[in-house]
């Protein structure tokens, strides 16, 4: 993989109630930097939302729209939701957990990701970007649940 970056943050509120919201496709496009829309295109086998489900996003990155697909890998809420690409510009792999912390919740974002062409030799910026929007990430879902009760 070319770049592997986390960011983690703090959310003063509790484990279920940033998990339920931040694992929830349907509030991508609130918090997360660069995504304009989000569909779950493929439901897991059980139905709905878990391991096997597909969630295509369009975004905007380094002034570009990327379209990917992200196959939900694994899914135990509260605690973990692990996507690895399997349609898009570039291999993908990202993880959201959540750790119960004497504050609150420990909400953690880490993506790895690699390619060939452009994305290869724009990885120093693209793991720069990719930290900066992951950090915005995280300081958008905290605000989006505290400060709009949601």
């Amino acid at each position: 993989m070319t770049i592997d970056v986390t960011a983690e943050r703090v959310v003063p509120l509790p484990r279920e109630q940033v998990a339920a919201y931040a694992m929830d496709w349907r509030h991508d496009a609130e918090w997360t930097q660069g995504i304009r829309t989000a569909e779950l295109t493929r439901e897991a086998d059980s139905g709905g939302f878990g391991a096997g489900a597909e969630v295509t996003r369009t975004a905007h990155f380094l002034g570009r729209r990327i379209d990917y697909v992200l196959r939900v890998a694994a899914y135990d809420p509260p605690g973990l939701l692990d996507m690895v690409s399997v349609a898009g510009p570039m291999p993908m792999h990202v993880t959201y957990t959540f750790e119960p912390h004497p504050d609150g919740t420990l909400a953690r974002i880490r993506v790895r990701g690699g390619g060939g062409g452009f994305y290869r030799l724009a990885a120093p910026l693209l793991a720069r970007q990719v930290r900066g929007n992951l950090a915005k990430d995280l300081r958008d879902l905290e605000a989006r649940l505290v400060e709009h009760g949601t």
